[in-house]
């Protein structure tokens, strides 16, 4: 990052949280603790946050003039010159804001952009971060160029200057997105040869998804050894990696880790993503990793589950893995979250504890002469819900008024029987 005058930035950030008339307190504040850990990822101190109560959205500065004085008041008097916004700024008010506090101001895209281009070490990952970074300093030349004018004095003639030069910088950024879409295009047709050549193997195939530092990577190094990074940080790893996994009984799977998910996700990364993303599209189903020792855990499944929609996978079978349960202390949440999740596996990614038995379901998964059923089950049937379980594998399982949800890969002695209650479509 780079402050208004280019000179190093100062060694705090001050960051804002919104509340929002209808958003409960408690999530405020814990999207501002999520803002935090991101900050924290680009290596830049905070000494001071706030959350506003926002009424109503104000076009100038997204907040009432009043309390962008306090604001900015309050980050100088912290030893701030880098404000930082959970919720998205337009381009009009983060210009606004700057010239007026005279300060950077930034939001929670901004953060994760910079993420993401400090960890992307792939050719496709760095060209589609470039394209998401292009495509977000498109809007924001004008306010770039005003930070130029007062540095010059900003006279009349100036000023025509460097509206000219806007116009040529527009152009110049306009042919490098459209540089970046080409290369990224070839990138793109090359994997799609690589996924081709991986499906001519007659392999069922997963895909590892989850909120971000779910544990992952630290699933698929457990399963198959792959020397994939993992840390204790945010979007640790961005590129996909397809491992080959050979289960209990002979039978193999390919697994890809996927880069992890995060509210308010930048929907241009969403977009960016596109090809890594496609990777949870075209799977047989996939492998939800969830953080048992995060006390939102359920927050993080949702917003999980929310992304596949937006990208087309929602339809997918999902096999819920609970993750790091030897770090989650709370013996309440853990009963919650079996009682919730009855289908789910509970594993240590790091100690390898309940391994084996995601390995005996991943295993009863891959028999290539099982078929994928979603079924209604009504609740007088507990008994075939039951043989589902001996010996089927059963990847999803939701109770409602009308029966027992279940998507399941039903072996054929099993078939005749599931198909009085099969669920057609959604």
């Amino acid at each position: 990052m780079r402050s208004i005058d280019h000179n190093p930035l100062p060694p705090a950030a001050y960051l804002v949280g919104l509340q929002r008339p209808d958003q409960d307190p408690a999530e405020a504040v814990s999207l501002l603790a999520e803002l935090h850990e991101l900050v924290a990822n680009l290596d830049i101190p905070i000494a001071g946050s706030v959350v506003v109560h926002l009424r109503e959205p104000h076009p100038r500065y997204l907040v009432g003039s009043g309390k962008m004085e306090e604001i900015a008041a309050a980050a100088r008097e912290a030893g701030c010159a880098l404000i930082i916004f959970d919720d998205e700024l337009s381009a009009a008010q983060q210009r606004n804001w700057e010239q007026d506090a005279g300060m950077r101001v930034i939001d929670r895209q901004e953060v994760i952009l910079d993420i993401f281009a400090s960890r992307a070490s792939t050719r496709e990952a760095v060209l589609q971060v470039r394209l998401a970074q292009l495509e977000h300093q498109l809007p924001r030349l004008k306010r770039l160029w005003s930070h130029l004018d007062r540095q010059r004095g900003g006279g009349a003639t100036q000023r025509d200057a460097g509206e000219k030069q806007i116009e040529m910088d527009q152009r110049l950024i306009r042919e490098s997105i459209a540089k970046v879409r080409r290369e990224l295009s070839a990138v793109i047709r090359q994997r799609d040869t690589q996924r081709k050549q991986r499906h001519r193997i007659p392999l069922p195939t997963a895909a590892i998804v989850g909120y971000t530092n779910a544990g992952k990577s630290s699933l698929l190094n457990r399963l198959t050894g792959a020397g994939v990074y993992a840390a204790d940080k945010l979007f640790a790893t961005l590129d996909p990696t397809t491992r080959r996994l050979v289960l209990p009984g002979g039978r193999a799977i390919l697994l890809t880790d996927t880069v992890g998910f995060v509210r308010r996700l930048p929907h241009r990364l969403v977009e960016a993503f596109k090809a890594t993303l496609e990777e949870m599209v075209r799977v047989d189903f996939l492998i939800h990793v969830v953080d048992l020792s995060s006390p939102e855990y359920e927050v993080h499944w949702e917003t999980t589950h929310k992304v596949l929609e937006e990208i087309g996978a929602g339809e997918k079978p999902v096999l819920t893995v609970f993750n790091k349960v030897d770090a989650c202390v709370d013996e309440a949440a853990k009963f919650e979250a079996r009682a919730r999740h009855p289908e789910a596996q509970f594993i240590s990614a790091r100690t390898g504890e309940g391994v084996d038995s995601l390995l005996a379901v991943l295993g009863d998964g891959a028999a290539g002469d099982r078929r994928l059923f979603r079924l209604l089950i009504p609740h007088g049937r507990h008994d075939f819900l039951g043989e589902l379980h001996a010996v089927g594998a059963v990847l999803s399982e939701k109770h409602s008024a009308r029966g027992v949800m279940v998507e399941a890969l039903v072996p054929p002695q099993l078939q005749s029987a599931a198909a009085a209650f099969e669920r057609k479509g959604k």
